[in-house]
């Protein structure tokens, strides 16, 4: 924007300038040779006078000579009469002076020498006139008359040089000033354009910041005024989706606080059973249920910033806060591994076979423990839920070279960026066109189990891919970012 500003304004100063200033120069140039042509007019009407005195001279002896009985002037006297003529052209020439001559009646020429054209025969009829030889420059012809054997011409010849005298210098002062003028309009520009572009990208920052979950980000309202409005009207857009996050996380913690009496019932029955082992074992469900009711409660009030990590993680590519993710770490092959022995019990219920394969070491992934088991136990769950009685369900854990497209499930390849949990199953996969989304189940349920997992993928610096398994039923991967890459990072 700055750059186009002051582009814009370098070609409208610029036109704006050669509109006025090639016509001044023009101007100039003619107001100069037109001085030029009056100062050569004066000097060849002060050559004529000068010329024709000295010649008419000779003229008036002659005359006076016939008075007393001799007849015509003599040889000697017209001789001093154009010596006298020739002197005073001479005079008249001289470096950096126009060229200046006589023409006589009989063709002689006093001064330097100068052919006898058109234009002087046009002038021995007694007309005075100025023109433009074909080599360049002006000539001006003056008549001198009362001269014996006819009439004689004065000219002064003016080169181009001599013409435009003067011009070179006053084109360059106004080419000076054509410059100062577009320098100071850039100036101009360039301070008006930083002023805009500062504003902007002060409120595109703002704006990025409010995307990352930053929701105390405020715009300063500077710049013209339309940039005012905008970060006003930014500033008021913030303040209402604040108020509406924290109205909706407060609903979801109340909502959650509400399932803390049911629970508290079910600890007393539970606590009330005979059965010493059966009680202890519902007692200790009942505990990881007010653990997950806990940890709802804290998720919904959790503020939004620390969210927004995430959402700035999957747009980059690269985890902004990598010092504060650094802490969260857990073992992606013993959280799946503790998890489906968990849902073994209900599998050999309903007939189902669960298989489990992980690495023989541990998979550290940049995921908190009871994240990684919500996400673990949703994608068992969804088994349970949308697969009949029978079907069987395979849970894999296995490192993954995003880089060289190779992964190892022994644990013996290289480790790298990702770790992927696939969970697959032998049901009749997911419904023909259906897209996984937030809110929308294609099996009458919440629709929101996958969307625990893919925002626990896409937390750690991973993602969730849903697709078909080789026996038709559903297959879903889970990638999440290892805890060796979190710690390249910082």
């Amino acid at each position: 924007m700055r750059r186009s500003l002051l582009l814009l304004t370098a070609a409208t100063t610029a036109l704006v300038l050669a509109a006025l200033l090639v016509p001044l120069a023009l101007l100039t140039r003619s107001h100069a040779a037109d001085r030029a042509t009056a100062d050569a007019t004066s000097r060849a009407h002060s050559l004529a006078t000068g010329v024709g005195q000295a010649l008419a001279g000779a003229q008036g002896g002659a005359r006076g000579g016939d008075r007393s009985g001799v007849q015509g002037a003599g040889p000697g006297e017209t001789s001093d009469a154009r010596r006298v003529a020739a002197g005073i052209v001479d005079s008249a020439n001289g470096p950096g002076l126009p060229r200046t001559s006589v023409v006589l009646a009989d063709g002689a020429v006093l001064g330097p020498a100068t052919p006898v054209t058109d234009a002087v025969r046009l002038a021995r009829y007694g007309r005075a006139f100025t023109y433009e030889p074909p080599g360049g420059g002006r000539t001006v012809l003056v008549p001198v008359q009362g001269v014996a054997g006819g009439t004689a011409v004065a000219l002064v010849a003016l080169t181009e040089s001599q013409l435009h005298a003067g011009t070179l210098a006053s084109s360059l002062e106004i080419a000076g000033i054509g410059a100062a003028l577009v320098l100071l309009g850039l100036l101009v520009a360039d301070r008006l354009g930083a002023r805009l572009v500062g504003s902007a990208r002060r409120l595109s920052q703002v704006a990025d910041r409010l995307a990352a979950g930053d929701l105390t980000a405020r715009a300063e309202p500077s710049g013209p005024p339309e940039l005012r409005a905008v970060a006003r009207e930014v500033n008021h857009l913030a303040d209402r989706i604040d108020a509406f996050l924290t109205a909706e996380r407060e609903n979801a913690a109340d909502l959650a606080h509400r399932l803390r009496t049911p629970v508290a019932a079910l600890r007393l029955d539970a606590e009330g059973l005979r059965d010493p082992a059966e009680a202890e074992r519902i007692a200790a469900d009942v505990a990881a249920l007010e653990r997950s009711v806990d940890e709802v409660i804290r998720t919904a009030r959790k503020p939004l910033r620390e969210a927004g990590r995430a959402v700035a993680t999957v747009r980059t590519g690269r985890d902004p806060d990598p010092a504060a993710r650094r802490g969260a770490c857990a073992d992606l092959a013993a959280v799946a591994r503790e998890r489906a022995d968990f849902w073994r019990p209900l599998a050999e219920d309903q007939g189902r076979e669960l298989a489990f394969a992980a690495p023989g070491g541990p998979v550290p992934v940049r995921a908190d423990p009871a994240g990684l088991a919500a996400a673990v136990d949703a994608l068992i769950g969804n088994v349970f839920d949308h697969t009949p009685d029978g079907a069987g369900l395979r849970v894999t854990v296995a490192h993954e070279d995003t880089a060289m497209g190779t992964d190892t499930e022994n644990g013996t390849g290289a480790r790298s960026g990702t770790a992927r949990l696939t969970v697959e199953d032998d049901g009749p996969g997911f419904p023909v066109g259906h897209v996984p989304e937030r809110g929308h189940s294609g099996g009458g349920s919440t629709g929101l189990g996958l969307d625990i997992v893919r925002r626990a993928a896409e937390e750690s610096g991973g993602s969730l891919e849903c697709g078909t398994a080789a026996g038709g039923g559903a297959r879903v991967t889970a990638r999440f970012g290892t805890a060796e890459v979190a710690q390249q990072d910082g």
